[in-house]
């Protein structure tokens, strides 16, 4: 009997990341295998996000192309996932009528029943307050690092966000069984683990929260790396950051989400902060690890953001130096506080704000890069150069980026490097 194969693409977050391979591993219990082609599938699932629009746009664009598959193999099944088809479901089905299964992110333990189904489409977008999928096994592509979804769901509702509409409200799992998927990892050759959520340190599991939970993994046995994503300024306490400082396995890296600088428009987004309590949690991470990294989300052209405003984003940006940033403009989410907003930021408005956020994170980027020009930094092998085949590339435990141009480690290799120059984004290293 033919073997069957499936064939996923992923848009938007690590989140979207670590619920495509809990689907794939639901998949390979059905005996159905990956395959990298979708022209040789027998399932297609698109997993869409609709944080962003663009990455909305581009998933709904990318299941068109799919349809004319069905002309070769009729018995294919095309299927969307995740959050924009929470959001947009009866649109999603009227207007494509080629597309077989739709599952919101709470429903994917219906997958094998959708496959199976002789009715279709088959739906599912029942919002849990329960569902945290524990006990399943996800097939992981990546040979070095293991998404570990430690939570669903967000109960912040900042005015601009989607996530608690499409996701639910949040829930966290128990210690043990994220302790126990991480022993598993480990088993499985995994060097190092990421643990997502949406904001990470509100875990709370009986008396247990974000900070025992790291200071539990960091005690698994081989573990060489945690790392975690993403948590809240709201949220930080000393005891985290001293848990950080406590355990060498435990990445010098945080991503603290600015979004922007000025304290009126952050009351606008509804982030329960102002501008003095971030730049005293930066203050508060240096104080406790001075070479940890920051890096950052910000969003220009919110609604009533004046040009004032954007300057105090600006004064931010140069007030913390930032190792890295996602640079957003705003665009509208349906069902959201902010789209009830009028959208009074100019197109051209937005596009300017953001060449020049642009403009100045690659400056403080270059000079953060430039500090290490010289040391010696541990990386974890992850990837072959996109540029130069000859070349490995890995990640040092401030998350940054370093090609390495002599030696030829294996992937997953943990070796050490001496950085030898900084060019634009990009650092450069030797095998020590």
């Amino acid at each position: 009997m033919k073997t069957k194969k499936f064939y996923i693409e992923t848009y938007g977050c690590q989140m979207n990341e670590a619920d495509s391979e809990l689907v794939a591993g639901f998949l390979l219990k059905k005996s159905y295998q990956p395959t990298n082609s979708p022209e040789d599938a027998d399932i297609i699932l698109v997993n869409t996000c609709s944080v962003r629009e663009n990455a909305e746009r581009r998933a709904i664009a990318r299941l068109s192309q799919f349809k004319n598959l069905k002309k070769v193999n009729p018995d294919l099944l095309i299927g969307i996932l995740g959050c924009v088809a929470q959001r947009d479901k009866e649109e999603i089905l009227r207007k494509n009528p080629f597309i077989d299964i739709a599952l919101g992110p709470d429903s994917y333990r219906k997958l094998p029943e959708a496959i199976d189904s002789i009715s279709l489409p088959l739906t599912g977008f029942q919002l849990s307050r329960k569902e945290v999928y524990d006990g399943l096994s996800p097939f992981r592509s990546s040979r070095v690092n293991a998404w570990i979804s430690i939570m669903r769901g967000c109960d912040k509702f900042c005015a601009y966000c989607i996530v608690p509409f499409t996701r639910g409200r949040e829930r966290s799992r128990s210690l043990s069984s994220i302790v126990e998927e991480v022993k598993q990892a480990v088993a499985d050759g995994y060097s190092e683990v990421t643990l997502l959520g949406q904001n990470v340190n509100s875990y709370v599991y009986e008396a247990f929260r974000f900070p025992d939970l790291l200071e539990a993994v960091s005690a698994v046995a081989g573990l060489k790396r945690i790392r975690y994503t993403s948590p809240h300024p709201q949220d930080f306490d000393d005891r985290l950051l001293e848990v950080m400082r406590d355990h060498p396995n435990i990445c010098r890296h945080i991503h603290l989400p600015l979004q922007a600088g000025s304290t009126r428009v952050l009351e606008l987004m509804k982030r329960n902060y102002d501008q003095a309590r971030y730049l005293s949690v930066v203050e508060n991470i240096r104080r406790h690890m001075p070479d940890c990294a920051i890096t950052t989300d910000i969003i220009v052209g919110f609604p009533q953001e004046t040009e004032a405003d954007f300057l105090e984003t600006l004064r931010v940006m140069d007030a913390v130096i930032f190792d890295a940033a996602y640079n957003f403009k705003y665009s509208p989410r349906p069902g959201t506080l902010a789209a009830r907003m009028i959208d009074d930021v100019t197109p051209e408005e937005k596009s300017d704000r953001l060449d020049r956020v642009i403009e100045k994170q690659k400056r403080h980027m270059l000079l953060r890069n430039r500090a290490l020009v010289g040391t010696i930094q541990e990386l974890l092998v992850d990837s072959v150069s996109r540029k130069n085949p000859n070349e490995k590339t890995g990640r040092t435990g401030t998350n940054k980026i370093v090609i390495i141009q002599k030696g030829n480690p294996e992937i997953s290799d943990v070796v050490r490097v001496r950085i030898e120059k900084a060019i634009g984004i990009s650092l450069f290293g030797t095998l020590v």
